[in-house]
């Protein structure tokens, strides 16, 4: 069974991606079938991971990334992808597996309208970490393919094996010079194959205005919902929240949003039935907020946010704060390192268990030549739980302890190469 829904897996991100590769531009006369810029790269990597209590194991891994955009102005295209497979060559076989993700942006320009249709489709043997792919160690920490996840998996596991896609719609229209209105909406699916993980749905919609003070500030209103249910037991939760939040530019190089407000947050089910305490209605604060910094070698991301979610795979509902950072310089024309860290915090609702689970990743990447390239990564997850949690012990795919990862790895990734029609 669980070799038969990786298949599926693969057929569904490759299935998807064969689409897309038709969908940007018509085939012209005599001329390619797509226009416009295309990057890729393959990558093969051996890794030593050091899990302390629960083992110590080697891997090989075979990956390869893609990230194509048709540059059209009015319909603007975006493909991400990156996958492969990783092996276990000696030890515990907690990283084998196949790992997909595939995400697709359709954008529509209009007059005074932008629409932008996305999703992400994804499949891991572990919940994600660093990098597009989400696995430590297949050298994409600062490649220029996307970093980081919108997953819900706020949750650090190890051999647990999930399926993820998210649908995202968002909708901007320009109301005056100054005046813009948002409007949005998402549905997640997450699937835990191995049945070691609370398989979820999400739903999101959201409503907001922006208002231009002048060129470099800006004041931001937003009104979102939020659906957290769990098909499985007949349980959902709803939240509310109102946002207040001040954009501002302070210069070329450096941006910041952040917002403020409250949240309002319910459950509903039969408690007989379900077998789930229900979640008091409260009252809470909900945050975001954003950092961004880019220079002429140097581009570095931080990003803050806290609200309720929907448990990351093992709470139903949770109170969950989750920072990031990611940070790219170039030294010289040939060396790149780059660095990826977070914290996430996982603080059920409807008791006082709690999941604190950190990240940190440094790549160095050194080219050779106009077409090769070598790595060398080190990664650490640790991950507690609060002394009254017996969540471990019900669910050992939970990481409990710290995991080094040291990797090595060769990597051939051409120029980007434009493409016409």
């Amino acid at each position: 069974m669980k070799t038969t829904l990786q298949i599926l897996a693969f057929l569904l991100v490759a299935g998807a991606a064969a689409n897309a590769q038709v969908a940007p531009a018509a085939t012209g006369p005599g001329g390619l079938p797509i226009s416009g810029s295309l990057q890729y790269s393959l990558r093969f990597s051996q890794t030593a991971e050091f899990g302390g209590s629960i083992g110590n194991w080697e891997t090989s891994n075979a990956s390869a990334s893609a990230a194509y955009s048709n540059g059209h102005e009015r319909f603007p295209f975006i493909l991400t992808y990156s996958g492969g497979y990783a092996y276990t060559e000696s030890g515990p076989s907690y990283s084998t597996g196949l790992f997909q993700n595939l995400s697709l942006s359709q954008g529509f320009t209009w007059r005074k309208l932008n629409l932008t249709l996305s999703d992400d489709a994804s499949y891991r043997p572990q919940a994600p970490t660093t990098g597009f792919s989400g696995i430590a160690g297949i050298g994409d920490i600062g490649t220029g393919t996307g970093s980081g996840t919108t997953s819900s998996q706020t949750v650090l596991t190890l051999k647990a094996h999930a399926l993820n896609n998210i649908a995202t719609g968002q909708l901007n229209y320009t109301l005056t010079s100054a005046t813009s209105l948002d409007l949005g909406g998402s549905t997640e699916l997450l699937r835990y194959v191995d049945g070691n993980g609370l398989d979820t749905n999400t739903r999101m919609a959201n409503a907001g205005v922006t208002r231009r003070l002048n060129a470099r500030n800006s004041l931001t209103a937003k009104y979102t919902f939020y659906q957290f249910s769990y098909p499985d037991y007949g349980y959902t939760i709803t939240a509310n929240s109102g946002l207040f939040g001040f954009t501002r530019e302070w210069n070329r190089k450096i941006s910041t949003d952040i917002s403020v407000g409250p949240q309002w947050t319910r459950s509903s089910g039969n408690s007989v039935t379900t077998s789930i305490s229900s979640v008091p209605s409260s009252i809470n604060v909900a945050t975001n907020a954003s950092l961004s910094y880019k220079f002429r070698f140097t581009t570095a991301n931080l990003i803050y946010t806290h609200g309720t979610g929907s448990g990351g795979g093992y709470m139903f509902g949770a109170e969950e704060d989750s920072a990031g950072l990611n940070l790219s310089r170039d030294f010289t024309k040939n060396l790149t390192i780059a660095v990826d860290a977070s914290y996430r915090r996982t603080a059920g609702l409807q008791n006082n268990e709690s999941i604190d689970g950190m990240y940190s990743g440094v790549q160095a990447t050194r080219r050779l030549g106009r077409y090769m390239s070598v790595f060398a990564s080190y990664n650490a997850e640790n991950q507690s739980t609060s002394q009254n949690s017996s969540l471990t012990s019900s669910n050992p795919a939970i990481l409990n302890n710290l995991l080094q990862v040291v990797s090595f790895g060769i990597g051939y990734s051409p120029r980007e190469t434009q493409l016409r029609h």
